[in-house]
């Protein structure tokens, strides 16, 4: 809505300031948190009503979580109305990019609500089969990337850039969909592996957002991407709206999922922002920059790869429990300790993959 301001700046100079994509961001920002402010606690009281006895806390993890039994779940919704609210206000409707990586992460965000609808109606941590479910991710991924081959200019479109390097691509040519795909849905379940506790995930998220938001601004402005050495992909500068109003729905969000939560965020929230993380990575042609700023959510997924792998193999397990963050658990760390300590690597990991644009 406040795109289309530009069209009076001709009588009204004031809506110039609608042009830049640095205002339209900051205002995606303070509507994304005003938004889940305002709303979240009437969220939070009809989930409450129609869940009863809210998420089911798994009896085989931390004795510690039981607490948390009749916490409701799906505050994933919260962050999604935000995020979509605040898209369609400030962002350029004209604009594809915005709409392949939002229609993503709904498709992500369903899958995850069908998920939680699952485990909430049936009482039980089994939900959404797991074939099925990274059926359905891999279709709506695929789409996605074969979408931004199509948008971008060959070869660049279908390839894989290596950091470090000014001009090192490895092209895939259509074999680029496949992996774009498990790029993408790689990203949506290791940011659903890391939610496990009261704002682990969460923030985790908003420095990814953040940083992915500088990356697509700078990568979408040809005078950027030239001084930088980095590759210009026209029209992805229009995604650092988007990012802008996950980290301001994040923060309205962190309000209620701070210790001890009052929502949790469920997989209908991690999914969908995981898969939000993935496929603006592939559409700014910063995929392996990605494994870098989402670290965190990486060690997650390898600690549960190779807890699974091992005990399969061998019978032991290499860490007390997966994902990491319960091996720290019941190694004595509290709750509070292990997510601030996560919070910290999340930065220094940010700002080593931010490094990357210069370090050409």
């Amino acid at each position: 809505m406040f795109y289309w301001l530009i069209d009076f700046a001709g009588t009204f100079p004031v809506f110039n300031v609608f042009r830049y994509i640095t205002f339209r961001t900051g205002g995606a920002v303070v509507t994304g948190a005003l938004f889940v402010f305002l709303f979240g606690p009437w969220i939070i009281d009809n989930l409450r009503l129609r869940q009863g006895k809210g998420q089911p806390i798994r009896t085989d993890g931390p004795q510690t979580h039981l607490v948390k039994t009749g916490t409701p779940t799906m505050g994933g919704l919260m962050i999604l109305s935000g995020l979509v609210v605040s898209t369609l206000l400030w962002a350029n409707p004209r604009n594809p990019y915005v709409w392949i990586v939002l229609a993503v992460t709904l498709g992500f965000g369903f899958v995850g609500f069908y998920d939680d609808y699952l485990k909430v109606t049936k009482q039980s941590h089994k939900g959404f089969a797991g074939r099925t479910r990274l059926l359905i991710e891999f279709i709506i991924a695929g789409a996605a990337c074969y979408a931004f081959v199509r948008l971008g200019r060959d070869p660049l479109s279908s390839s894989l850039v290596i950091p470090f390097f000014k001009d090192v691509i490895v092209k895939f040519g259509w074999f680029f969909v496949l992996f774009g795909a498990f790029i993408i849905v790689g990203a949506g379940n290791a940011v659903n592996l890391t939610d496990g506790l009261d704002g682990l995930a969460i923030v985790p998220v908003m420095i990814a957002s953040a940083s992915f938001g500088l990356i697509a601004y700078l990568a979408g402005n040809a005078v950027f991407s030239d001084y930088l050495q980095i590759n210009y992909v026209a029209g992805t500068g229009e995604l650092a709206v988007l990012c802008g109003a996950v980290l301001g729905a994040g923060l309205g969000f962190l309000w209620f999922n701070a210790p001890p939560a009052s929502i949790f965020m469920g997989d209908t929230g991690s999914l969908a922002l995981g898969g939000m993380l993935g496929s603006i990575a592939v559409a700014v042609k910063h995929e392996i920059v990605l494994a870098v700023i989402g670290g965190l959510f990486v060690l997650e997924a390898v600690s549960v790869i190779v807890q699974v792998t091992s005990f399969k193999l061998t019978g032991k397990r290499v860490f007390r429990m997966a994902p990491i963050h319960h091996h720290f658990e019941q190694k004595g760390w509290t709750e509070p300790q292990i997510v601030i300590r996560f919070w910290i690597i999340s930065v220094m990991l940010a700002l080593v993959g931010l490094s990357t644009l210069k370090l050409r």
